[in-house]
């Protein structure tokens, strides 16, 4: 039987700035050179540059969408999962990863961070909310300073889980 090949959320903002947009196209072109599989949200800001650096290496993207329509995944988006969830759809991109990178983010990211902790599922920071400052649970995410070395971090700690 083949192996599955492993699967890597990239969460972070929806309406991101120059920075977060090209940390995200780089961890995309990564996860893709890795043979992963991306898992976002499917829509703009770090799940688009995401999606878009992934499929210029060939890789095959996942957008869990919180509406009810599949066209509203961006166009890097190879499989569309539609949930008409809402945030909500924040924890099945959480569930379907083998581990998660943070890249930069607000709101949304800090949830989706909050339930891969309790689930377990293993978080990479990349210019992320620095959790580590206030709690020890933020202790357990892995703070990387370039996409690259937050990608092999992230492969490295799927292969261990």
């Amino acid at each position: 039987m083949e192996k599955r090949r492993i699967m890597i959320g990239v969460i972070g903002a929806s309406r991101a700035d120059d920075e977060a947009v090209a940390l995200a196209e780089e961890v995309g072109r990564g996860v893709a050179r890795g043979g992963g599989i991306l898992v976002c949200g499917g829509l703009g800001g770090v799940m688009e540059a995401a999606a878009r650096g992934a499929k210029e290496e060939g890789g095959v993207t996942v957008g869990v969408l919180p509406g009810q329509r599949r066209d509203h995944a961006n166009k890097y988006i190879d499989i569309p999962i539609v949930t008409g969830m809402s945030f909500a759809r924040n924890i099945i991109i959480i569930r379907s990863s083998n581990v998660v990178i943070a890249v930069k983010g607000a709101s949304g990211t800090l949830s989706e961070i909050a339930y891969a902790l309790q689930l377990d599922v293993p978080v990479v920071g990349l210019k992320t909310w620095r959790l580590s400052e206030i709690s020890d649970i933020g202790k357990r995410i892995h703070e990387e300073d370039d996409p690259s070395s937050a990608v092999r971090k992230a492969f490295e700690l799927a292969g261990s889980k």
